[in-house]
């Protein structure tokens, strides 16, 4: 039988809230149509120092894509910006520029020429920009990832993402709580997979 390659891996740097959703499901199901394997920090065991667990996370995967979107406070008490949404992205470009120069990193936003102005160090870097959408996600996945071989439709994009959507519900309904925990993503990132390769046949060798 033939072995299969080792999957790449892509980290994910985005929000964990509700409103986030469409687009959290979009992230894993695209990249998973890609041939990648999505990390995050959501994985990240309480009894490890955070820091270092996200600094390895990143050093392990070939990309990582940081949705930049959220720069209003938060709503909570008491009001305060995301600082860590653009620390990681830090992280990553320090990684990439330093002893990993094949880290590919890729930034996000939901409006275009924002980032101009909410993290003017990154001029000259053109966001993908997915207007808030899930399919923005996926349009802007299929521009950020041009060199992969064998590269998926938008059409089989949609179509796992639709598919990932329905499954998605019903973890929800069986765990009652939140997808944004690290059991349900890492489900979520199997049934992504499973059925990548449903429907692309180059995912199944």
């Amino acid at each position: 039988m033939r072995k299969r390659a080792r999957q790449e891996s892509a980290f994910l740097n985005i929000p964990y809230d509700r409103r986030y959703e469409t687009l959290y499901l979009a992230f894993i199901a695209g990249l998973c149509a890609f041939g990648l394997t999505p990390r995050a920090t959501i994985e990240i065991p309480g009894g490890k120092r955070r820091l270092e667990r996200i600094i390895e996370l990143i050093r392990g995967c070939e990309y990582s894509f940081h949705d930049l979107s959220r720069v209003q406070l938060d709503r909570k008490p008491p009001a305060t910006p995301r600082f860590n949404m653009p620390f990681e992205p830090g992280l990553a470009v320090n990684w990439a520029l330093g002893a990993n120069p094949k880290h590919e990193w890729f930034v996000f936003e939901s409006r275009a020429h924002r980032l101009e102005k909410s993290l003017s160090d990154l001029n000259g870097t053109d966001p993908h920009v997915h207007d808030g959408k899930a399919r923005g996600v996926l349009r802007e996945l299929t521009n950020a990832l041009t060199r992969k071989i064998h590269p998926p439709t938008f059409t089989e994009l949609d179509a796992i993402y639709c598919d990932l959507s329905k499954e998605a519900r019903k973890i929800k309904e069986s765990r009652g709580g939140s997808l944004f925990e690290a059991r349900p993503f890492q489900d979520l990132a199997v049934l992504a997979r499973q059925l990548a390769e449903d429907r692309i046949s180059s995912l199944r060798s």
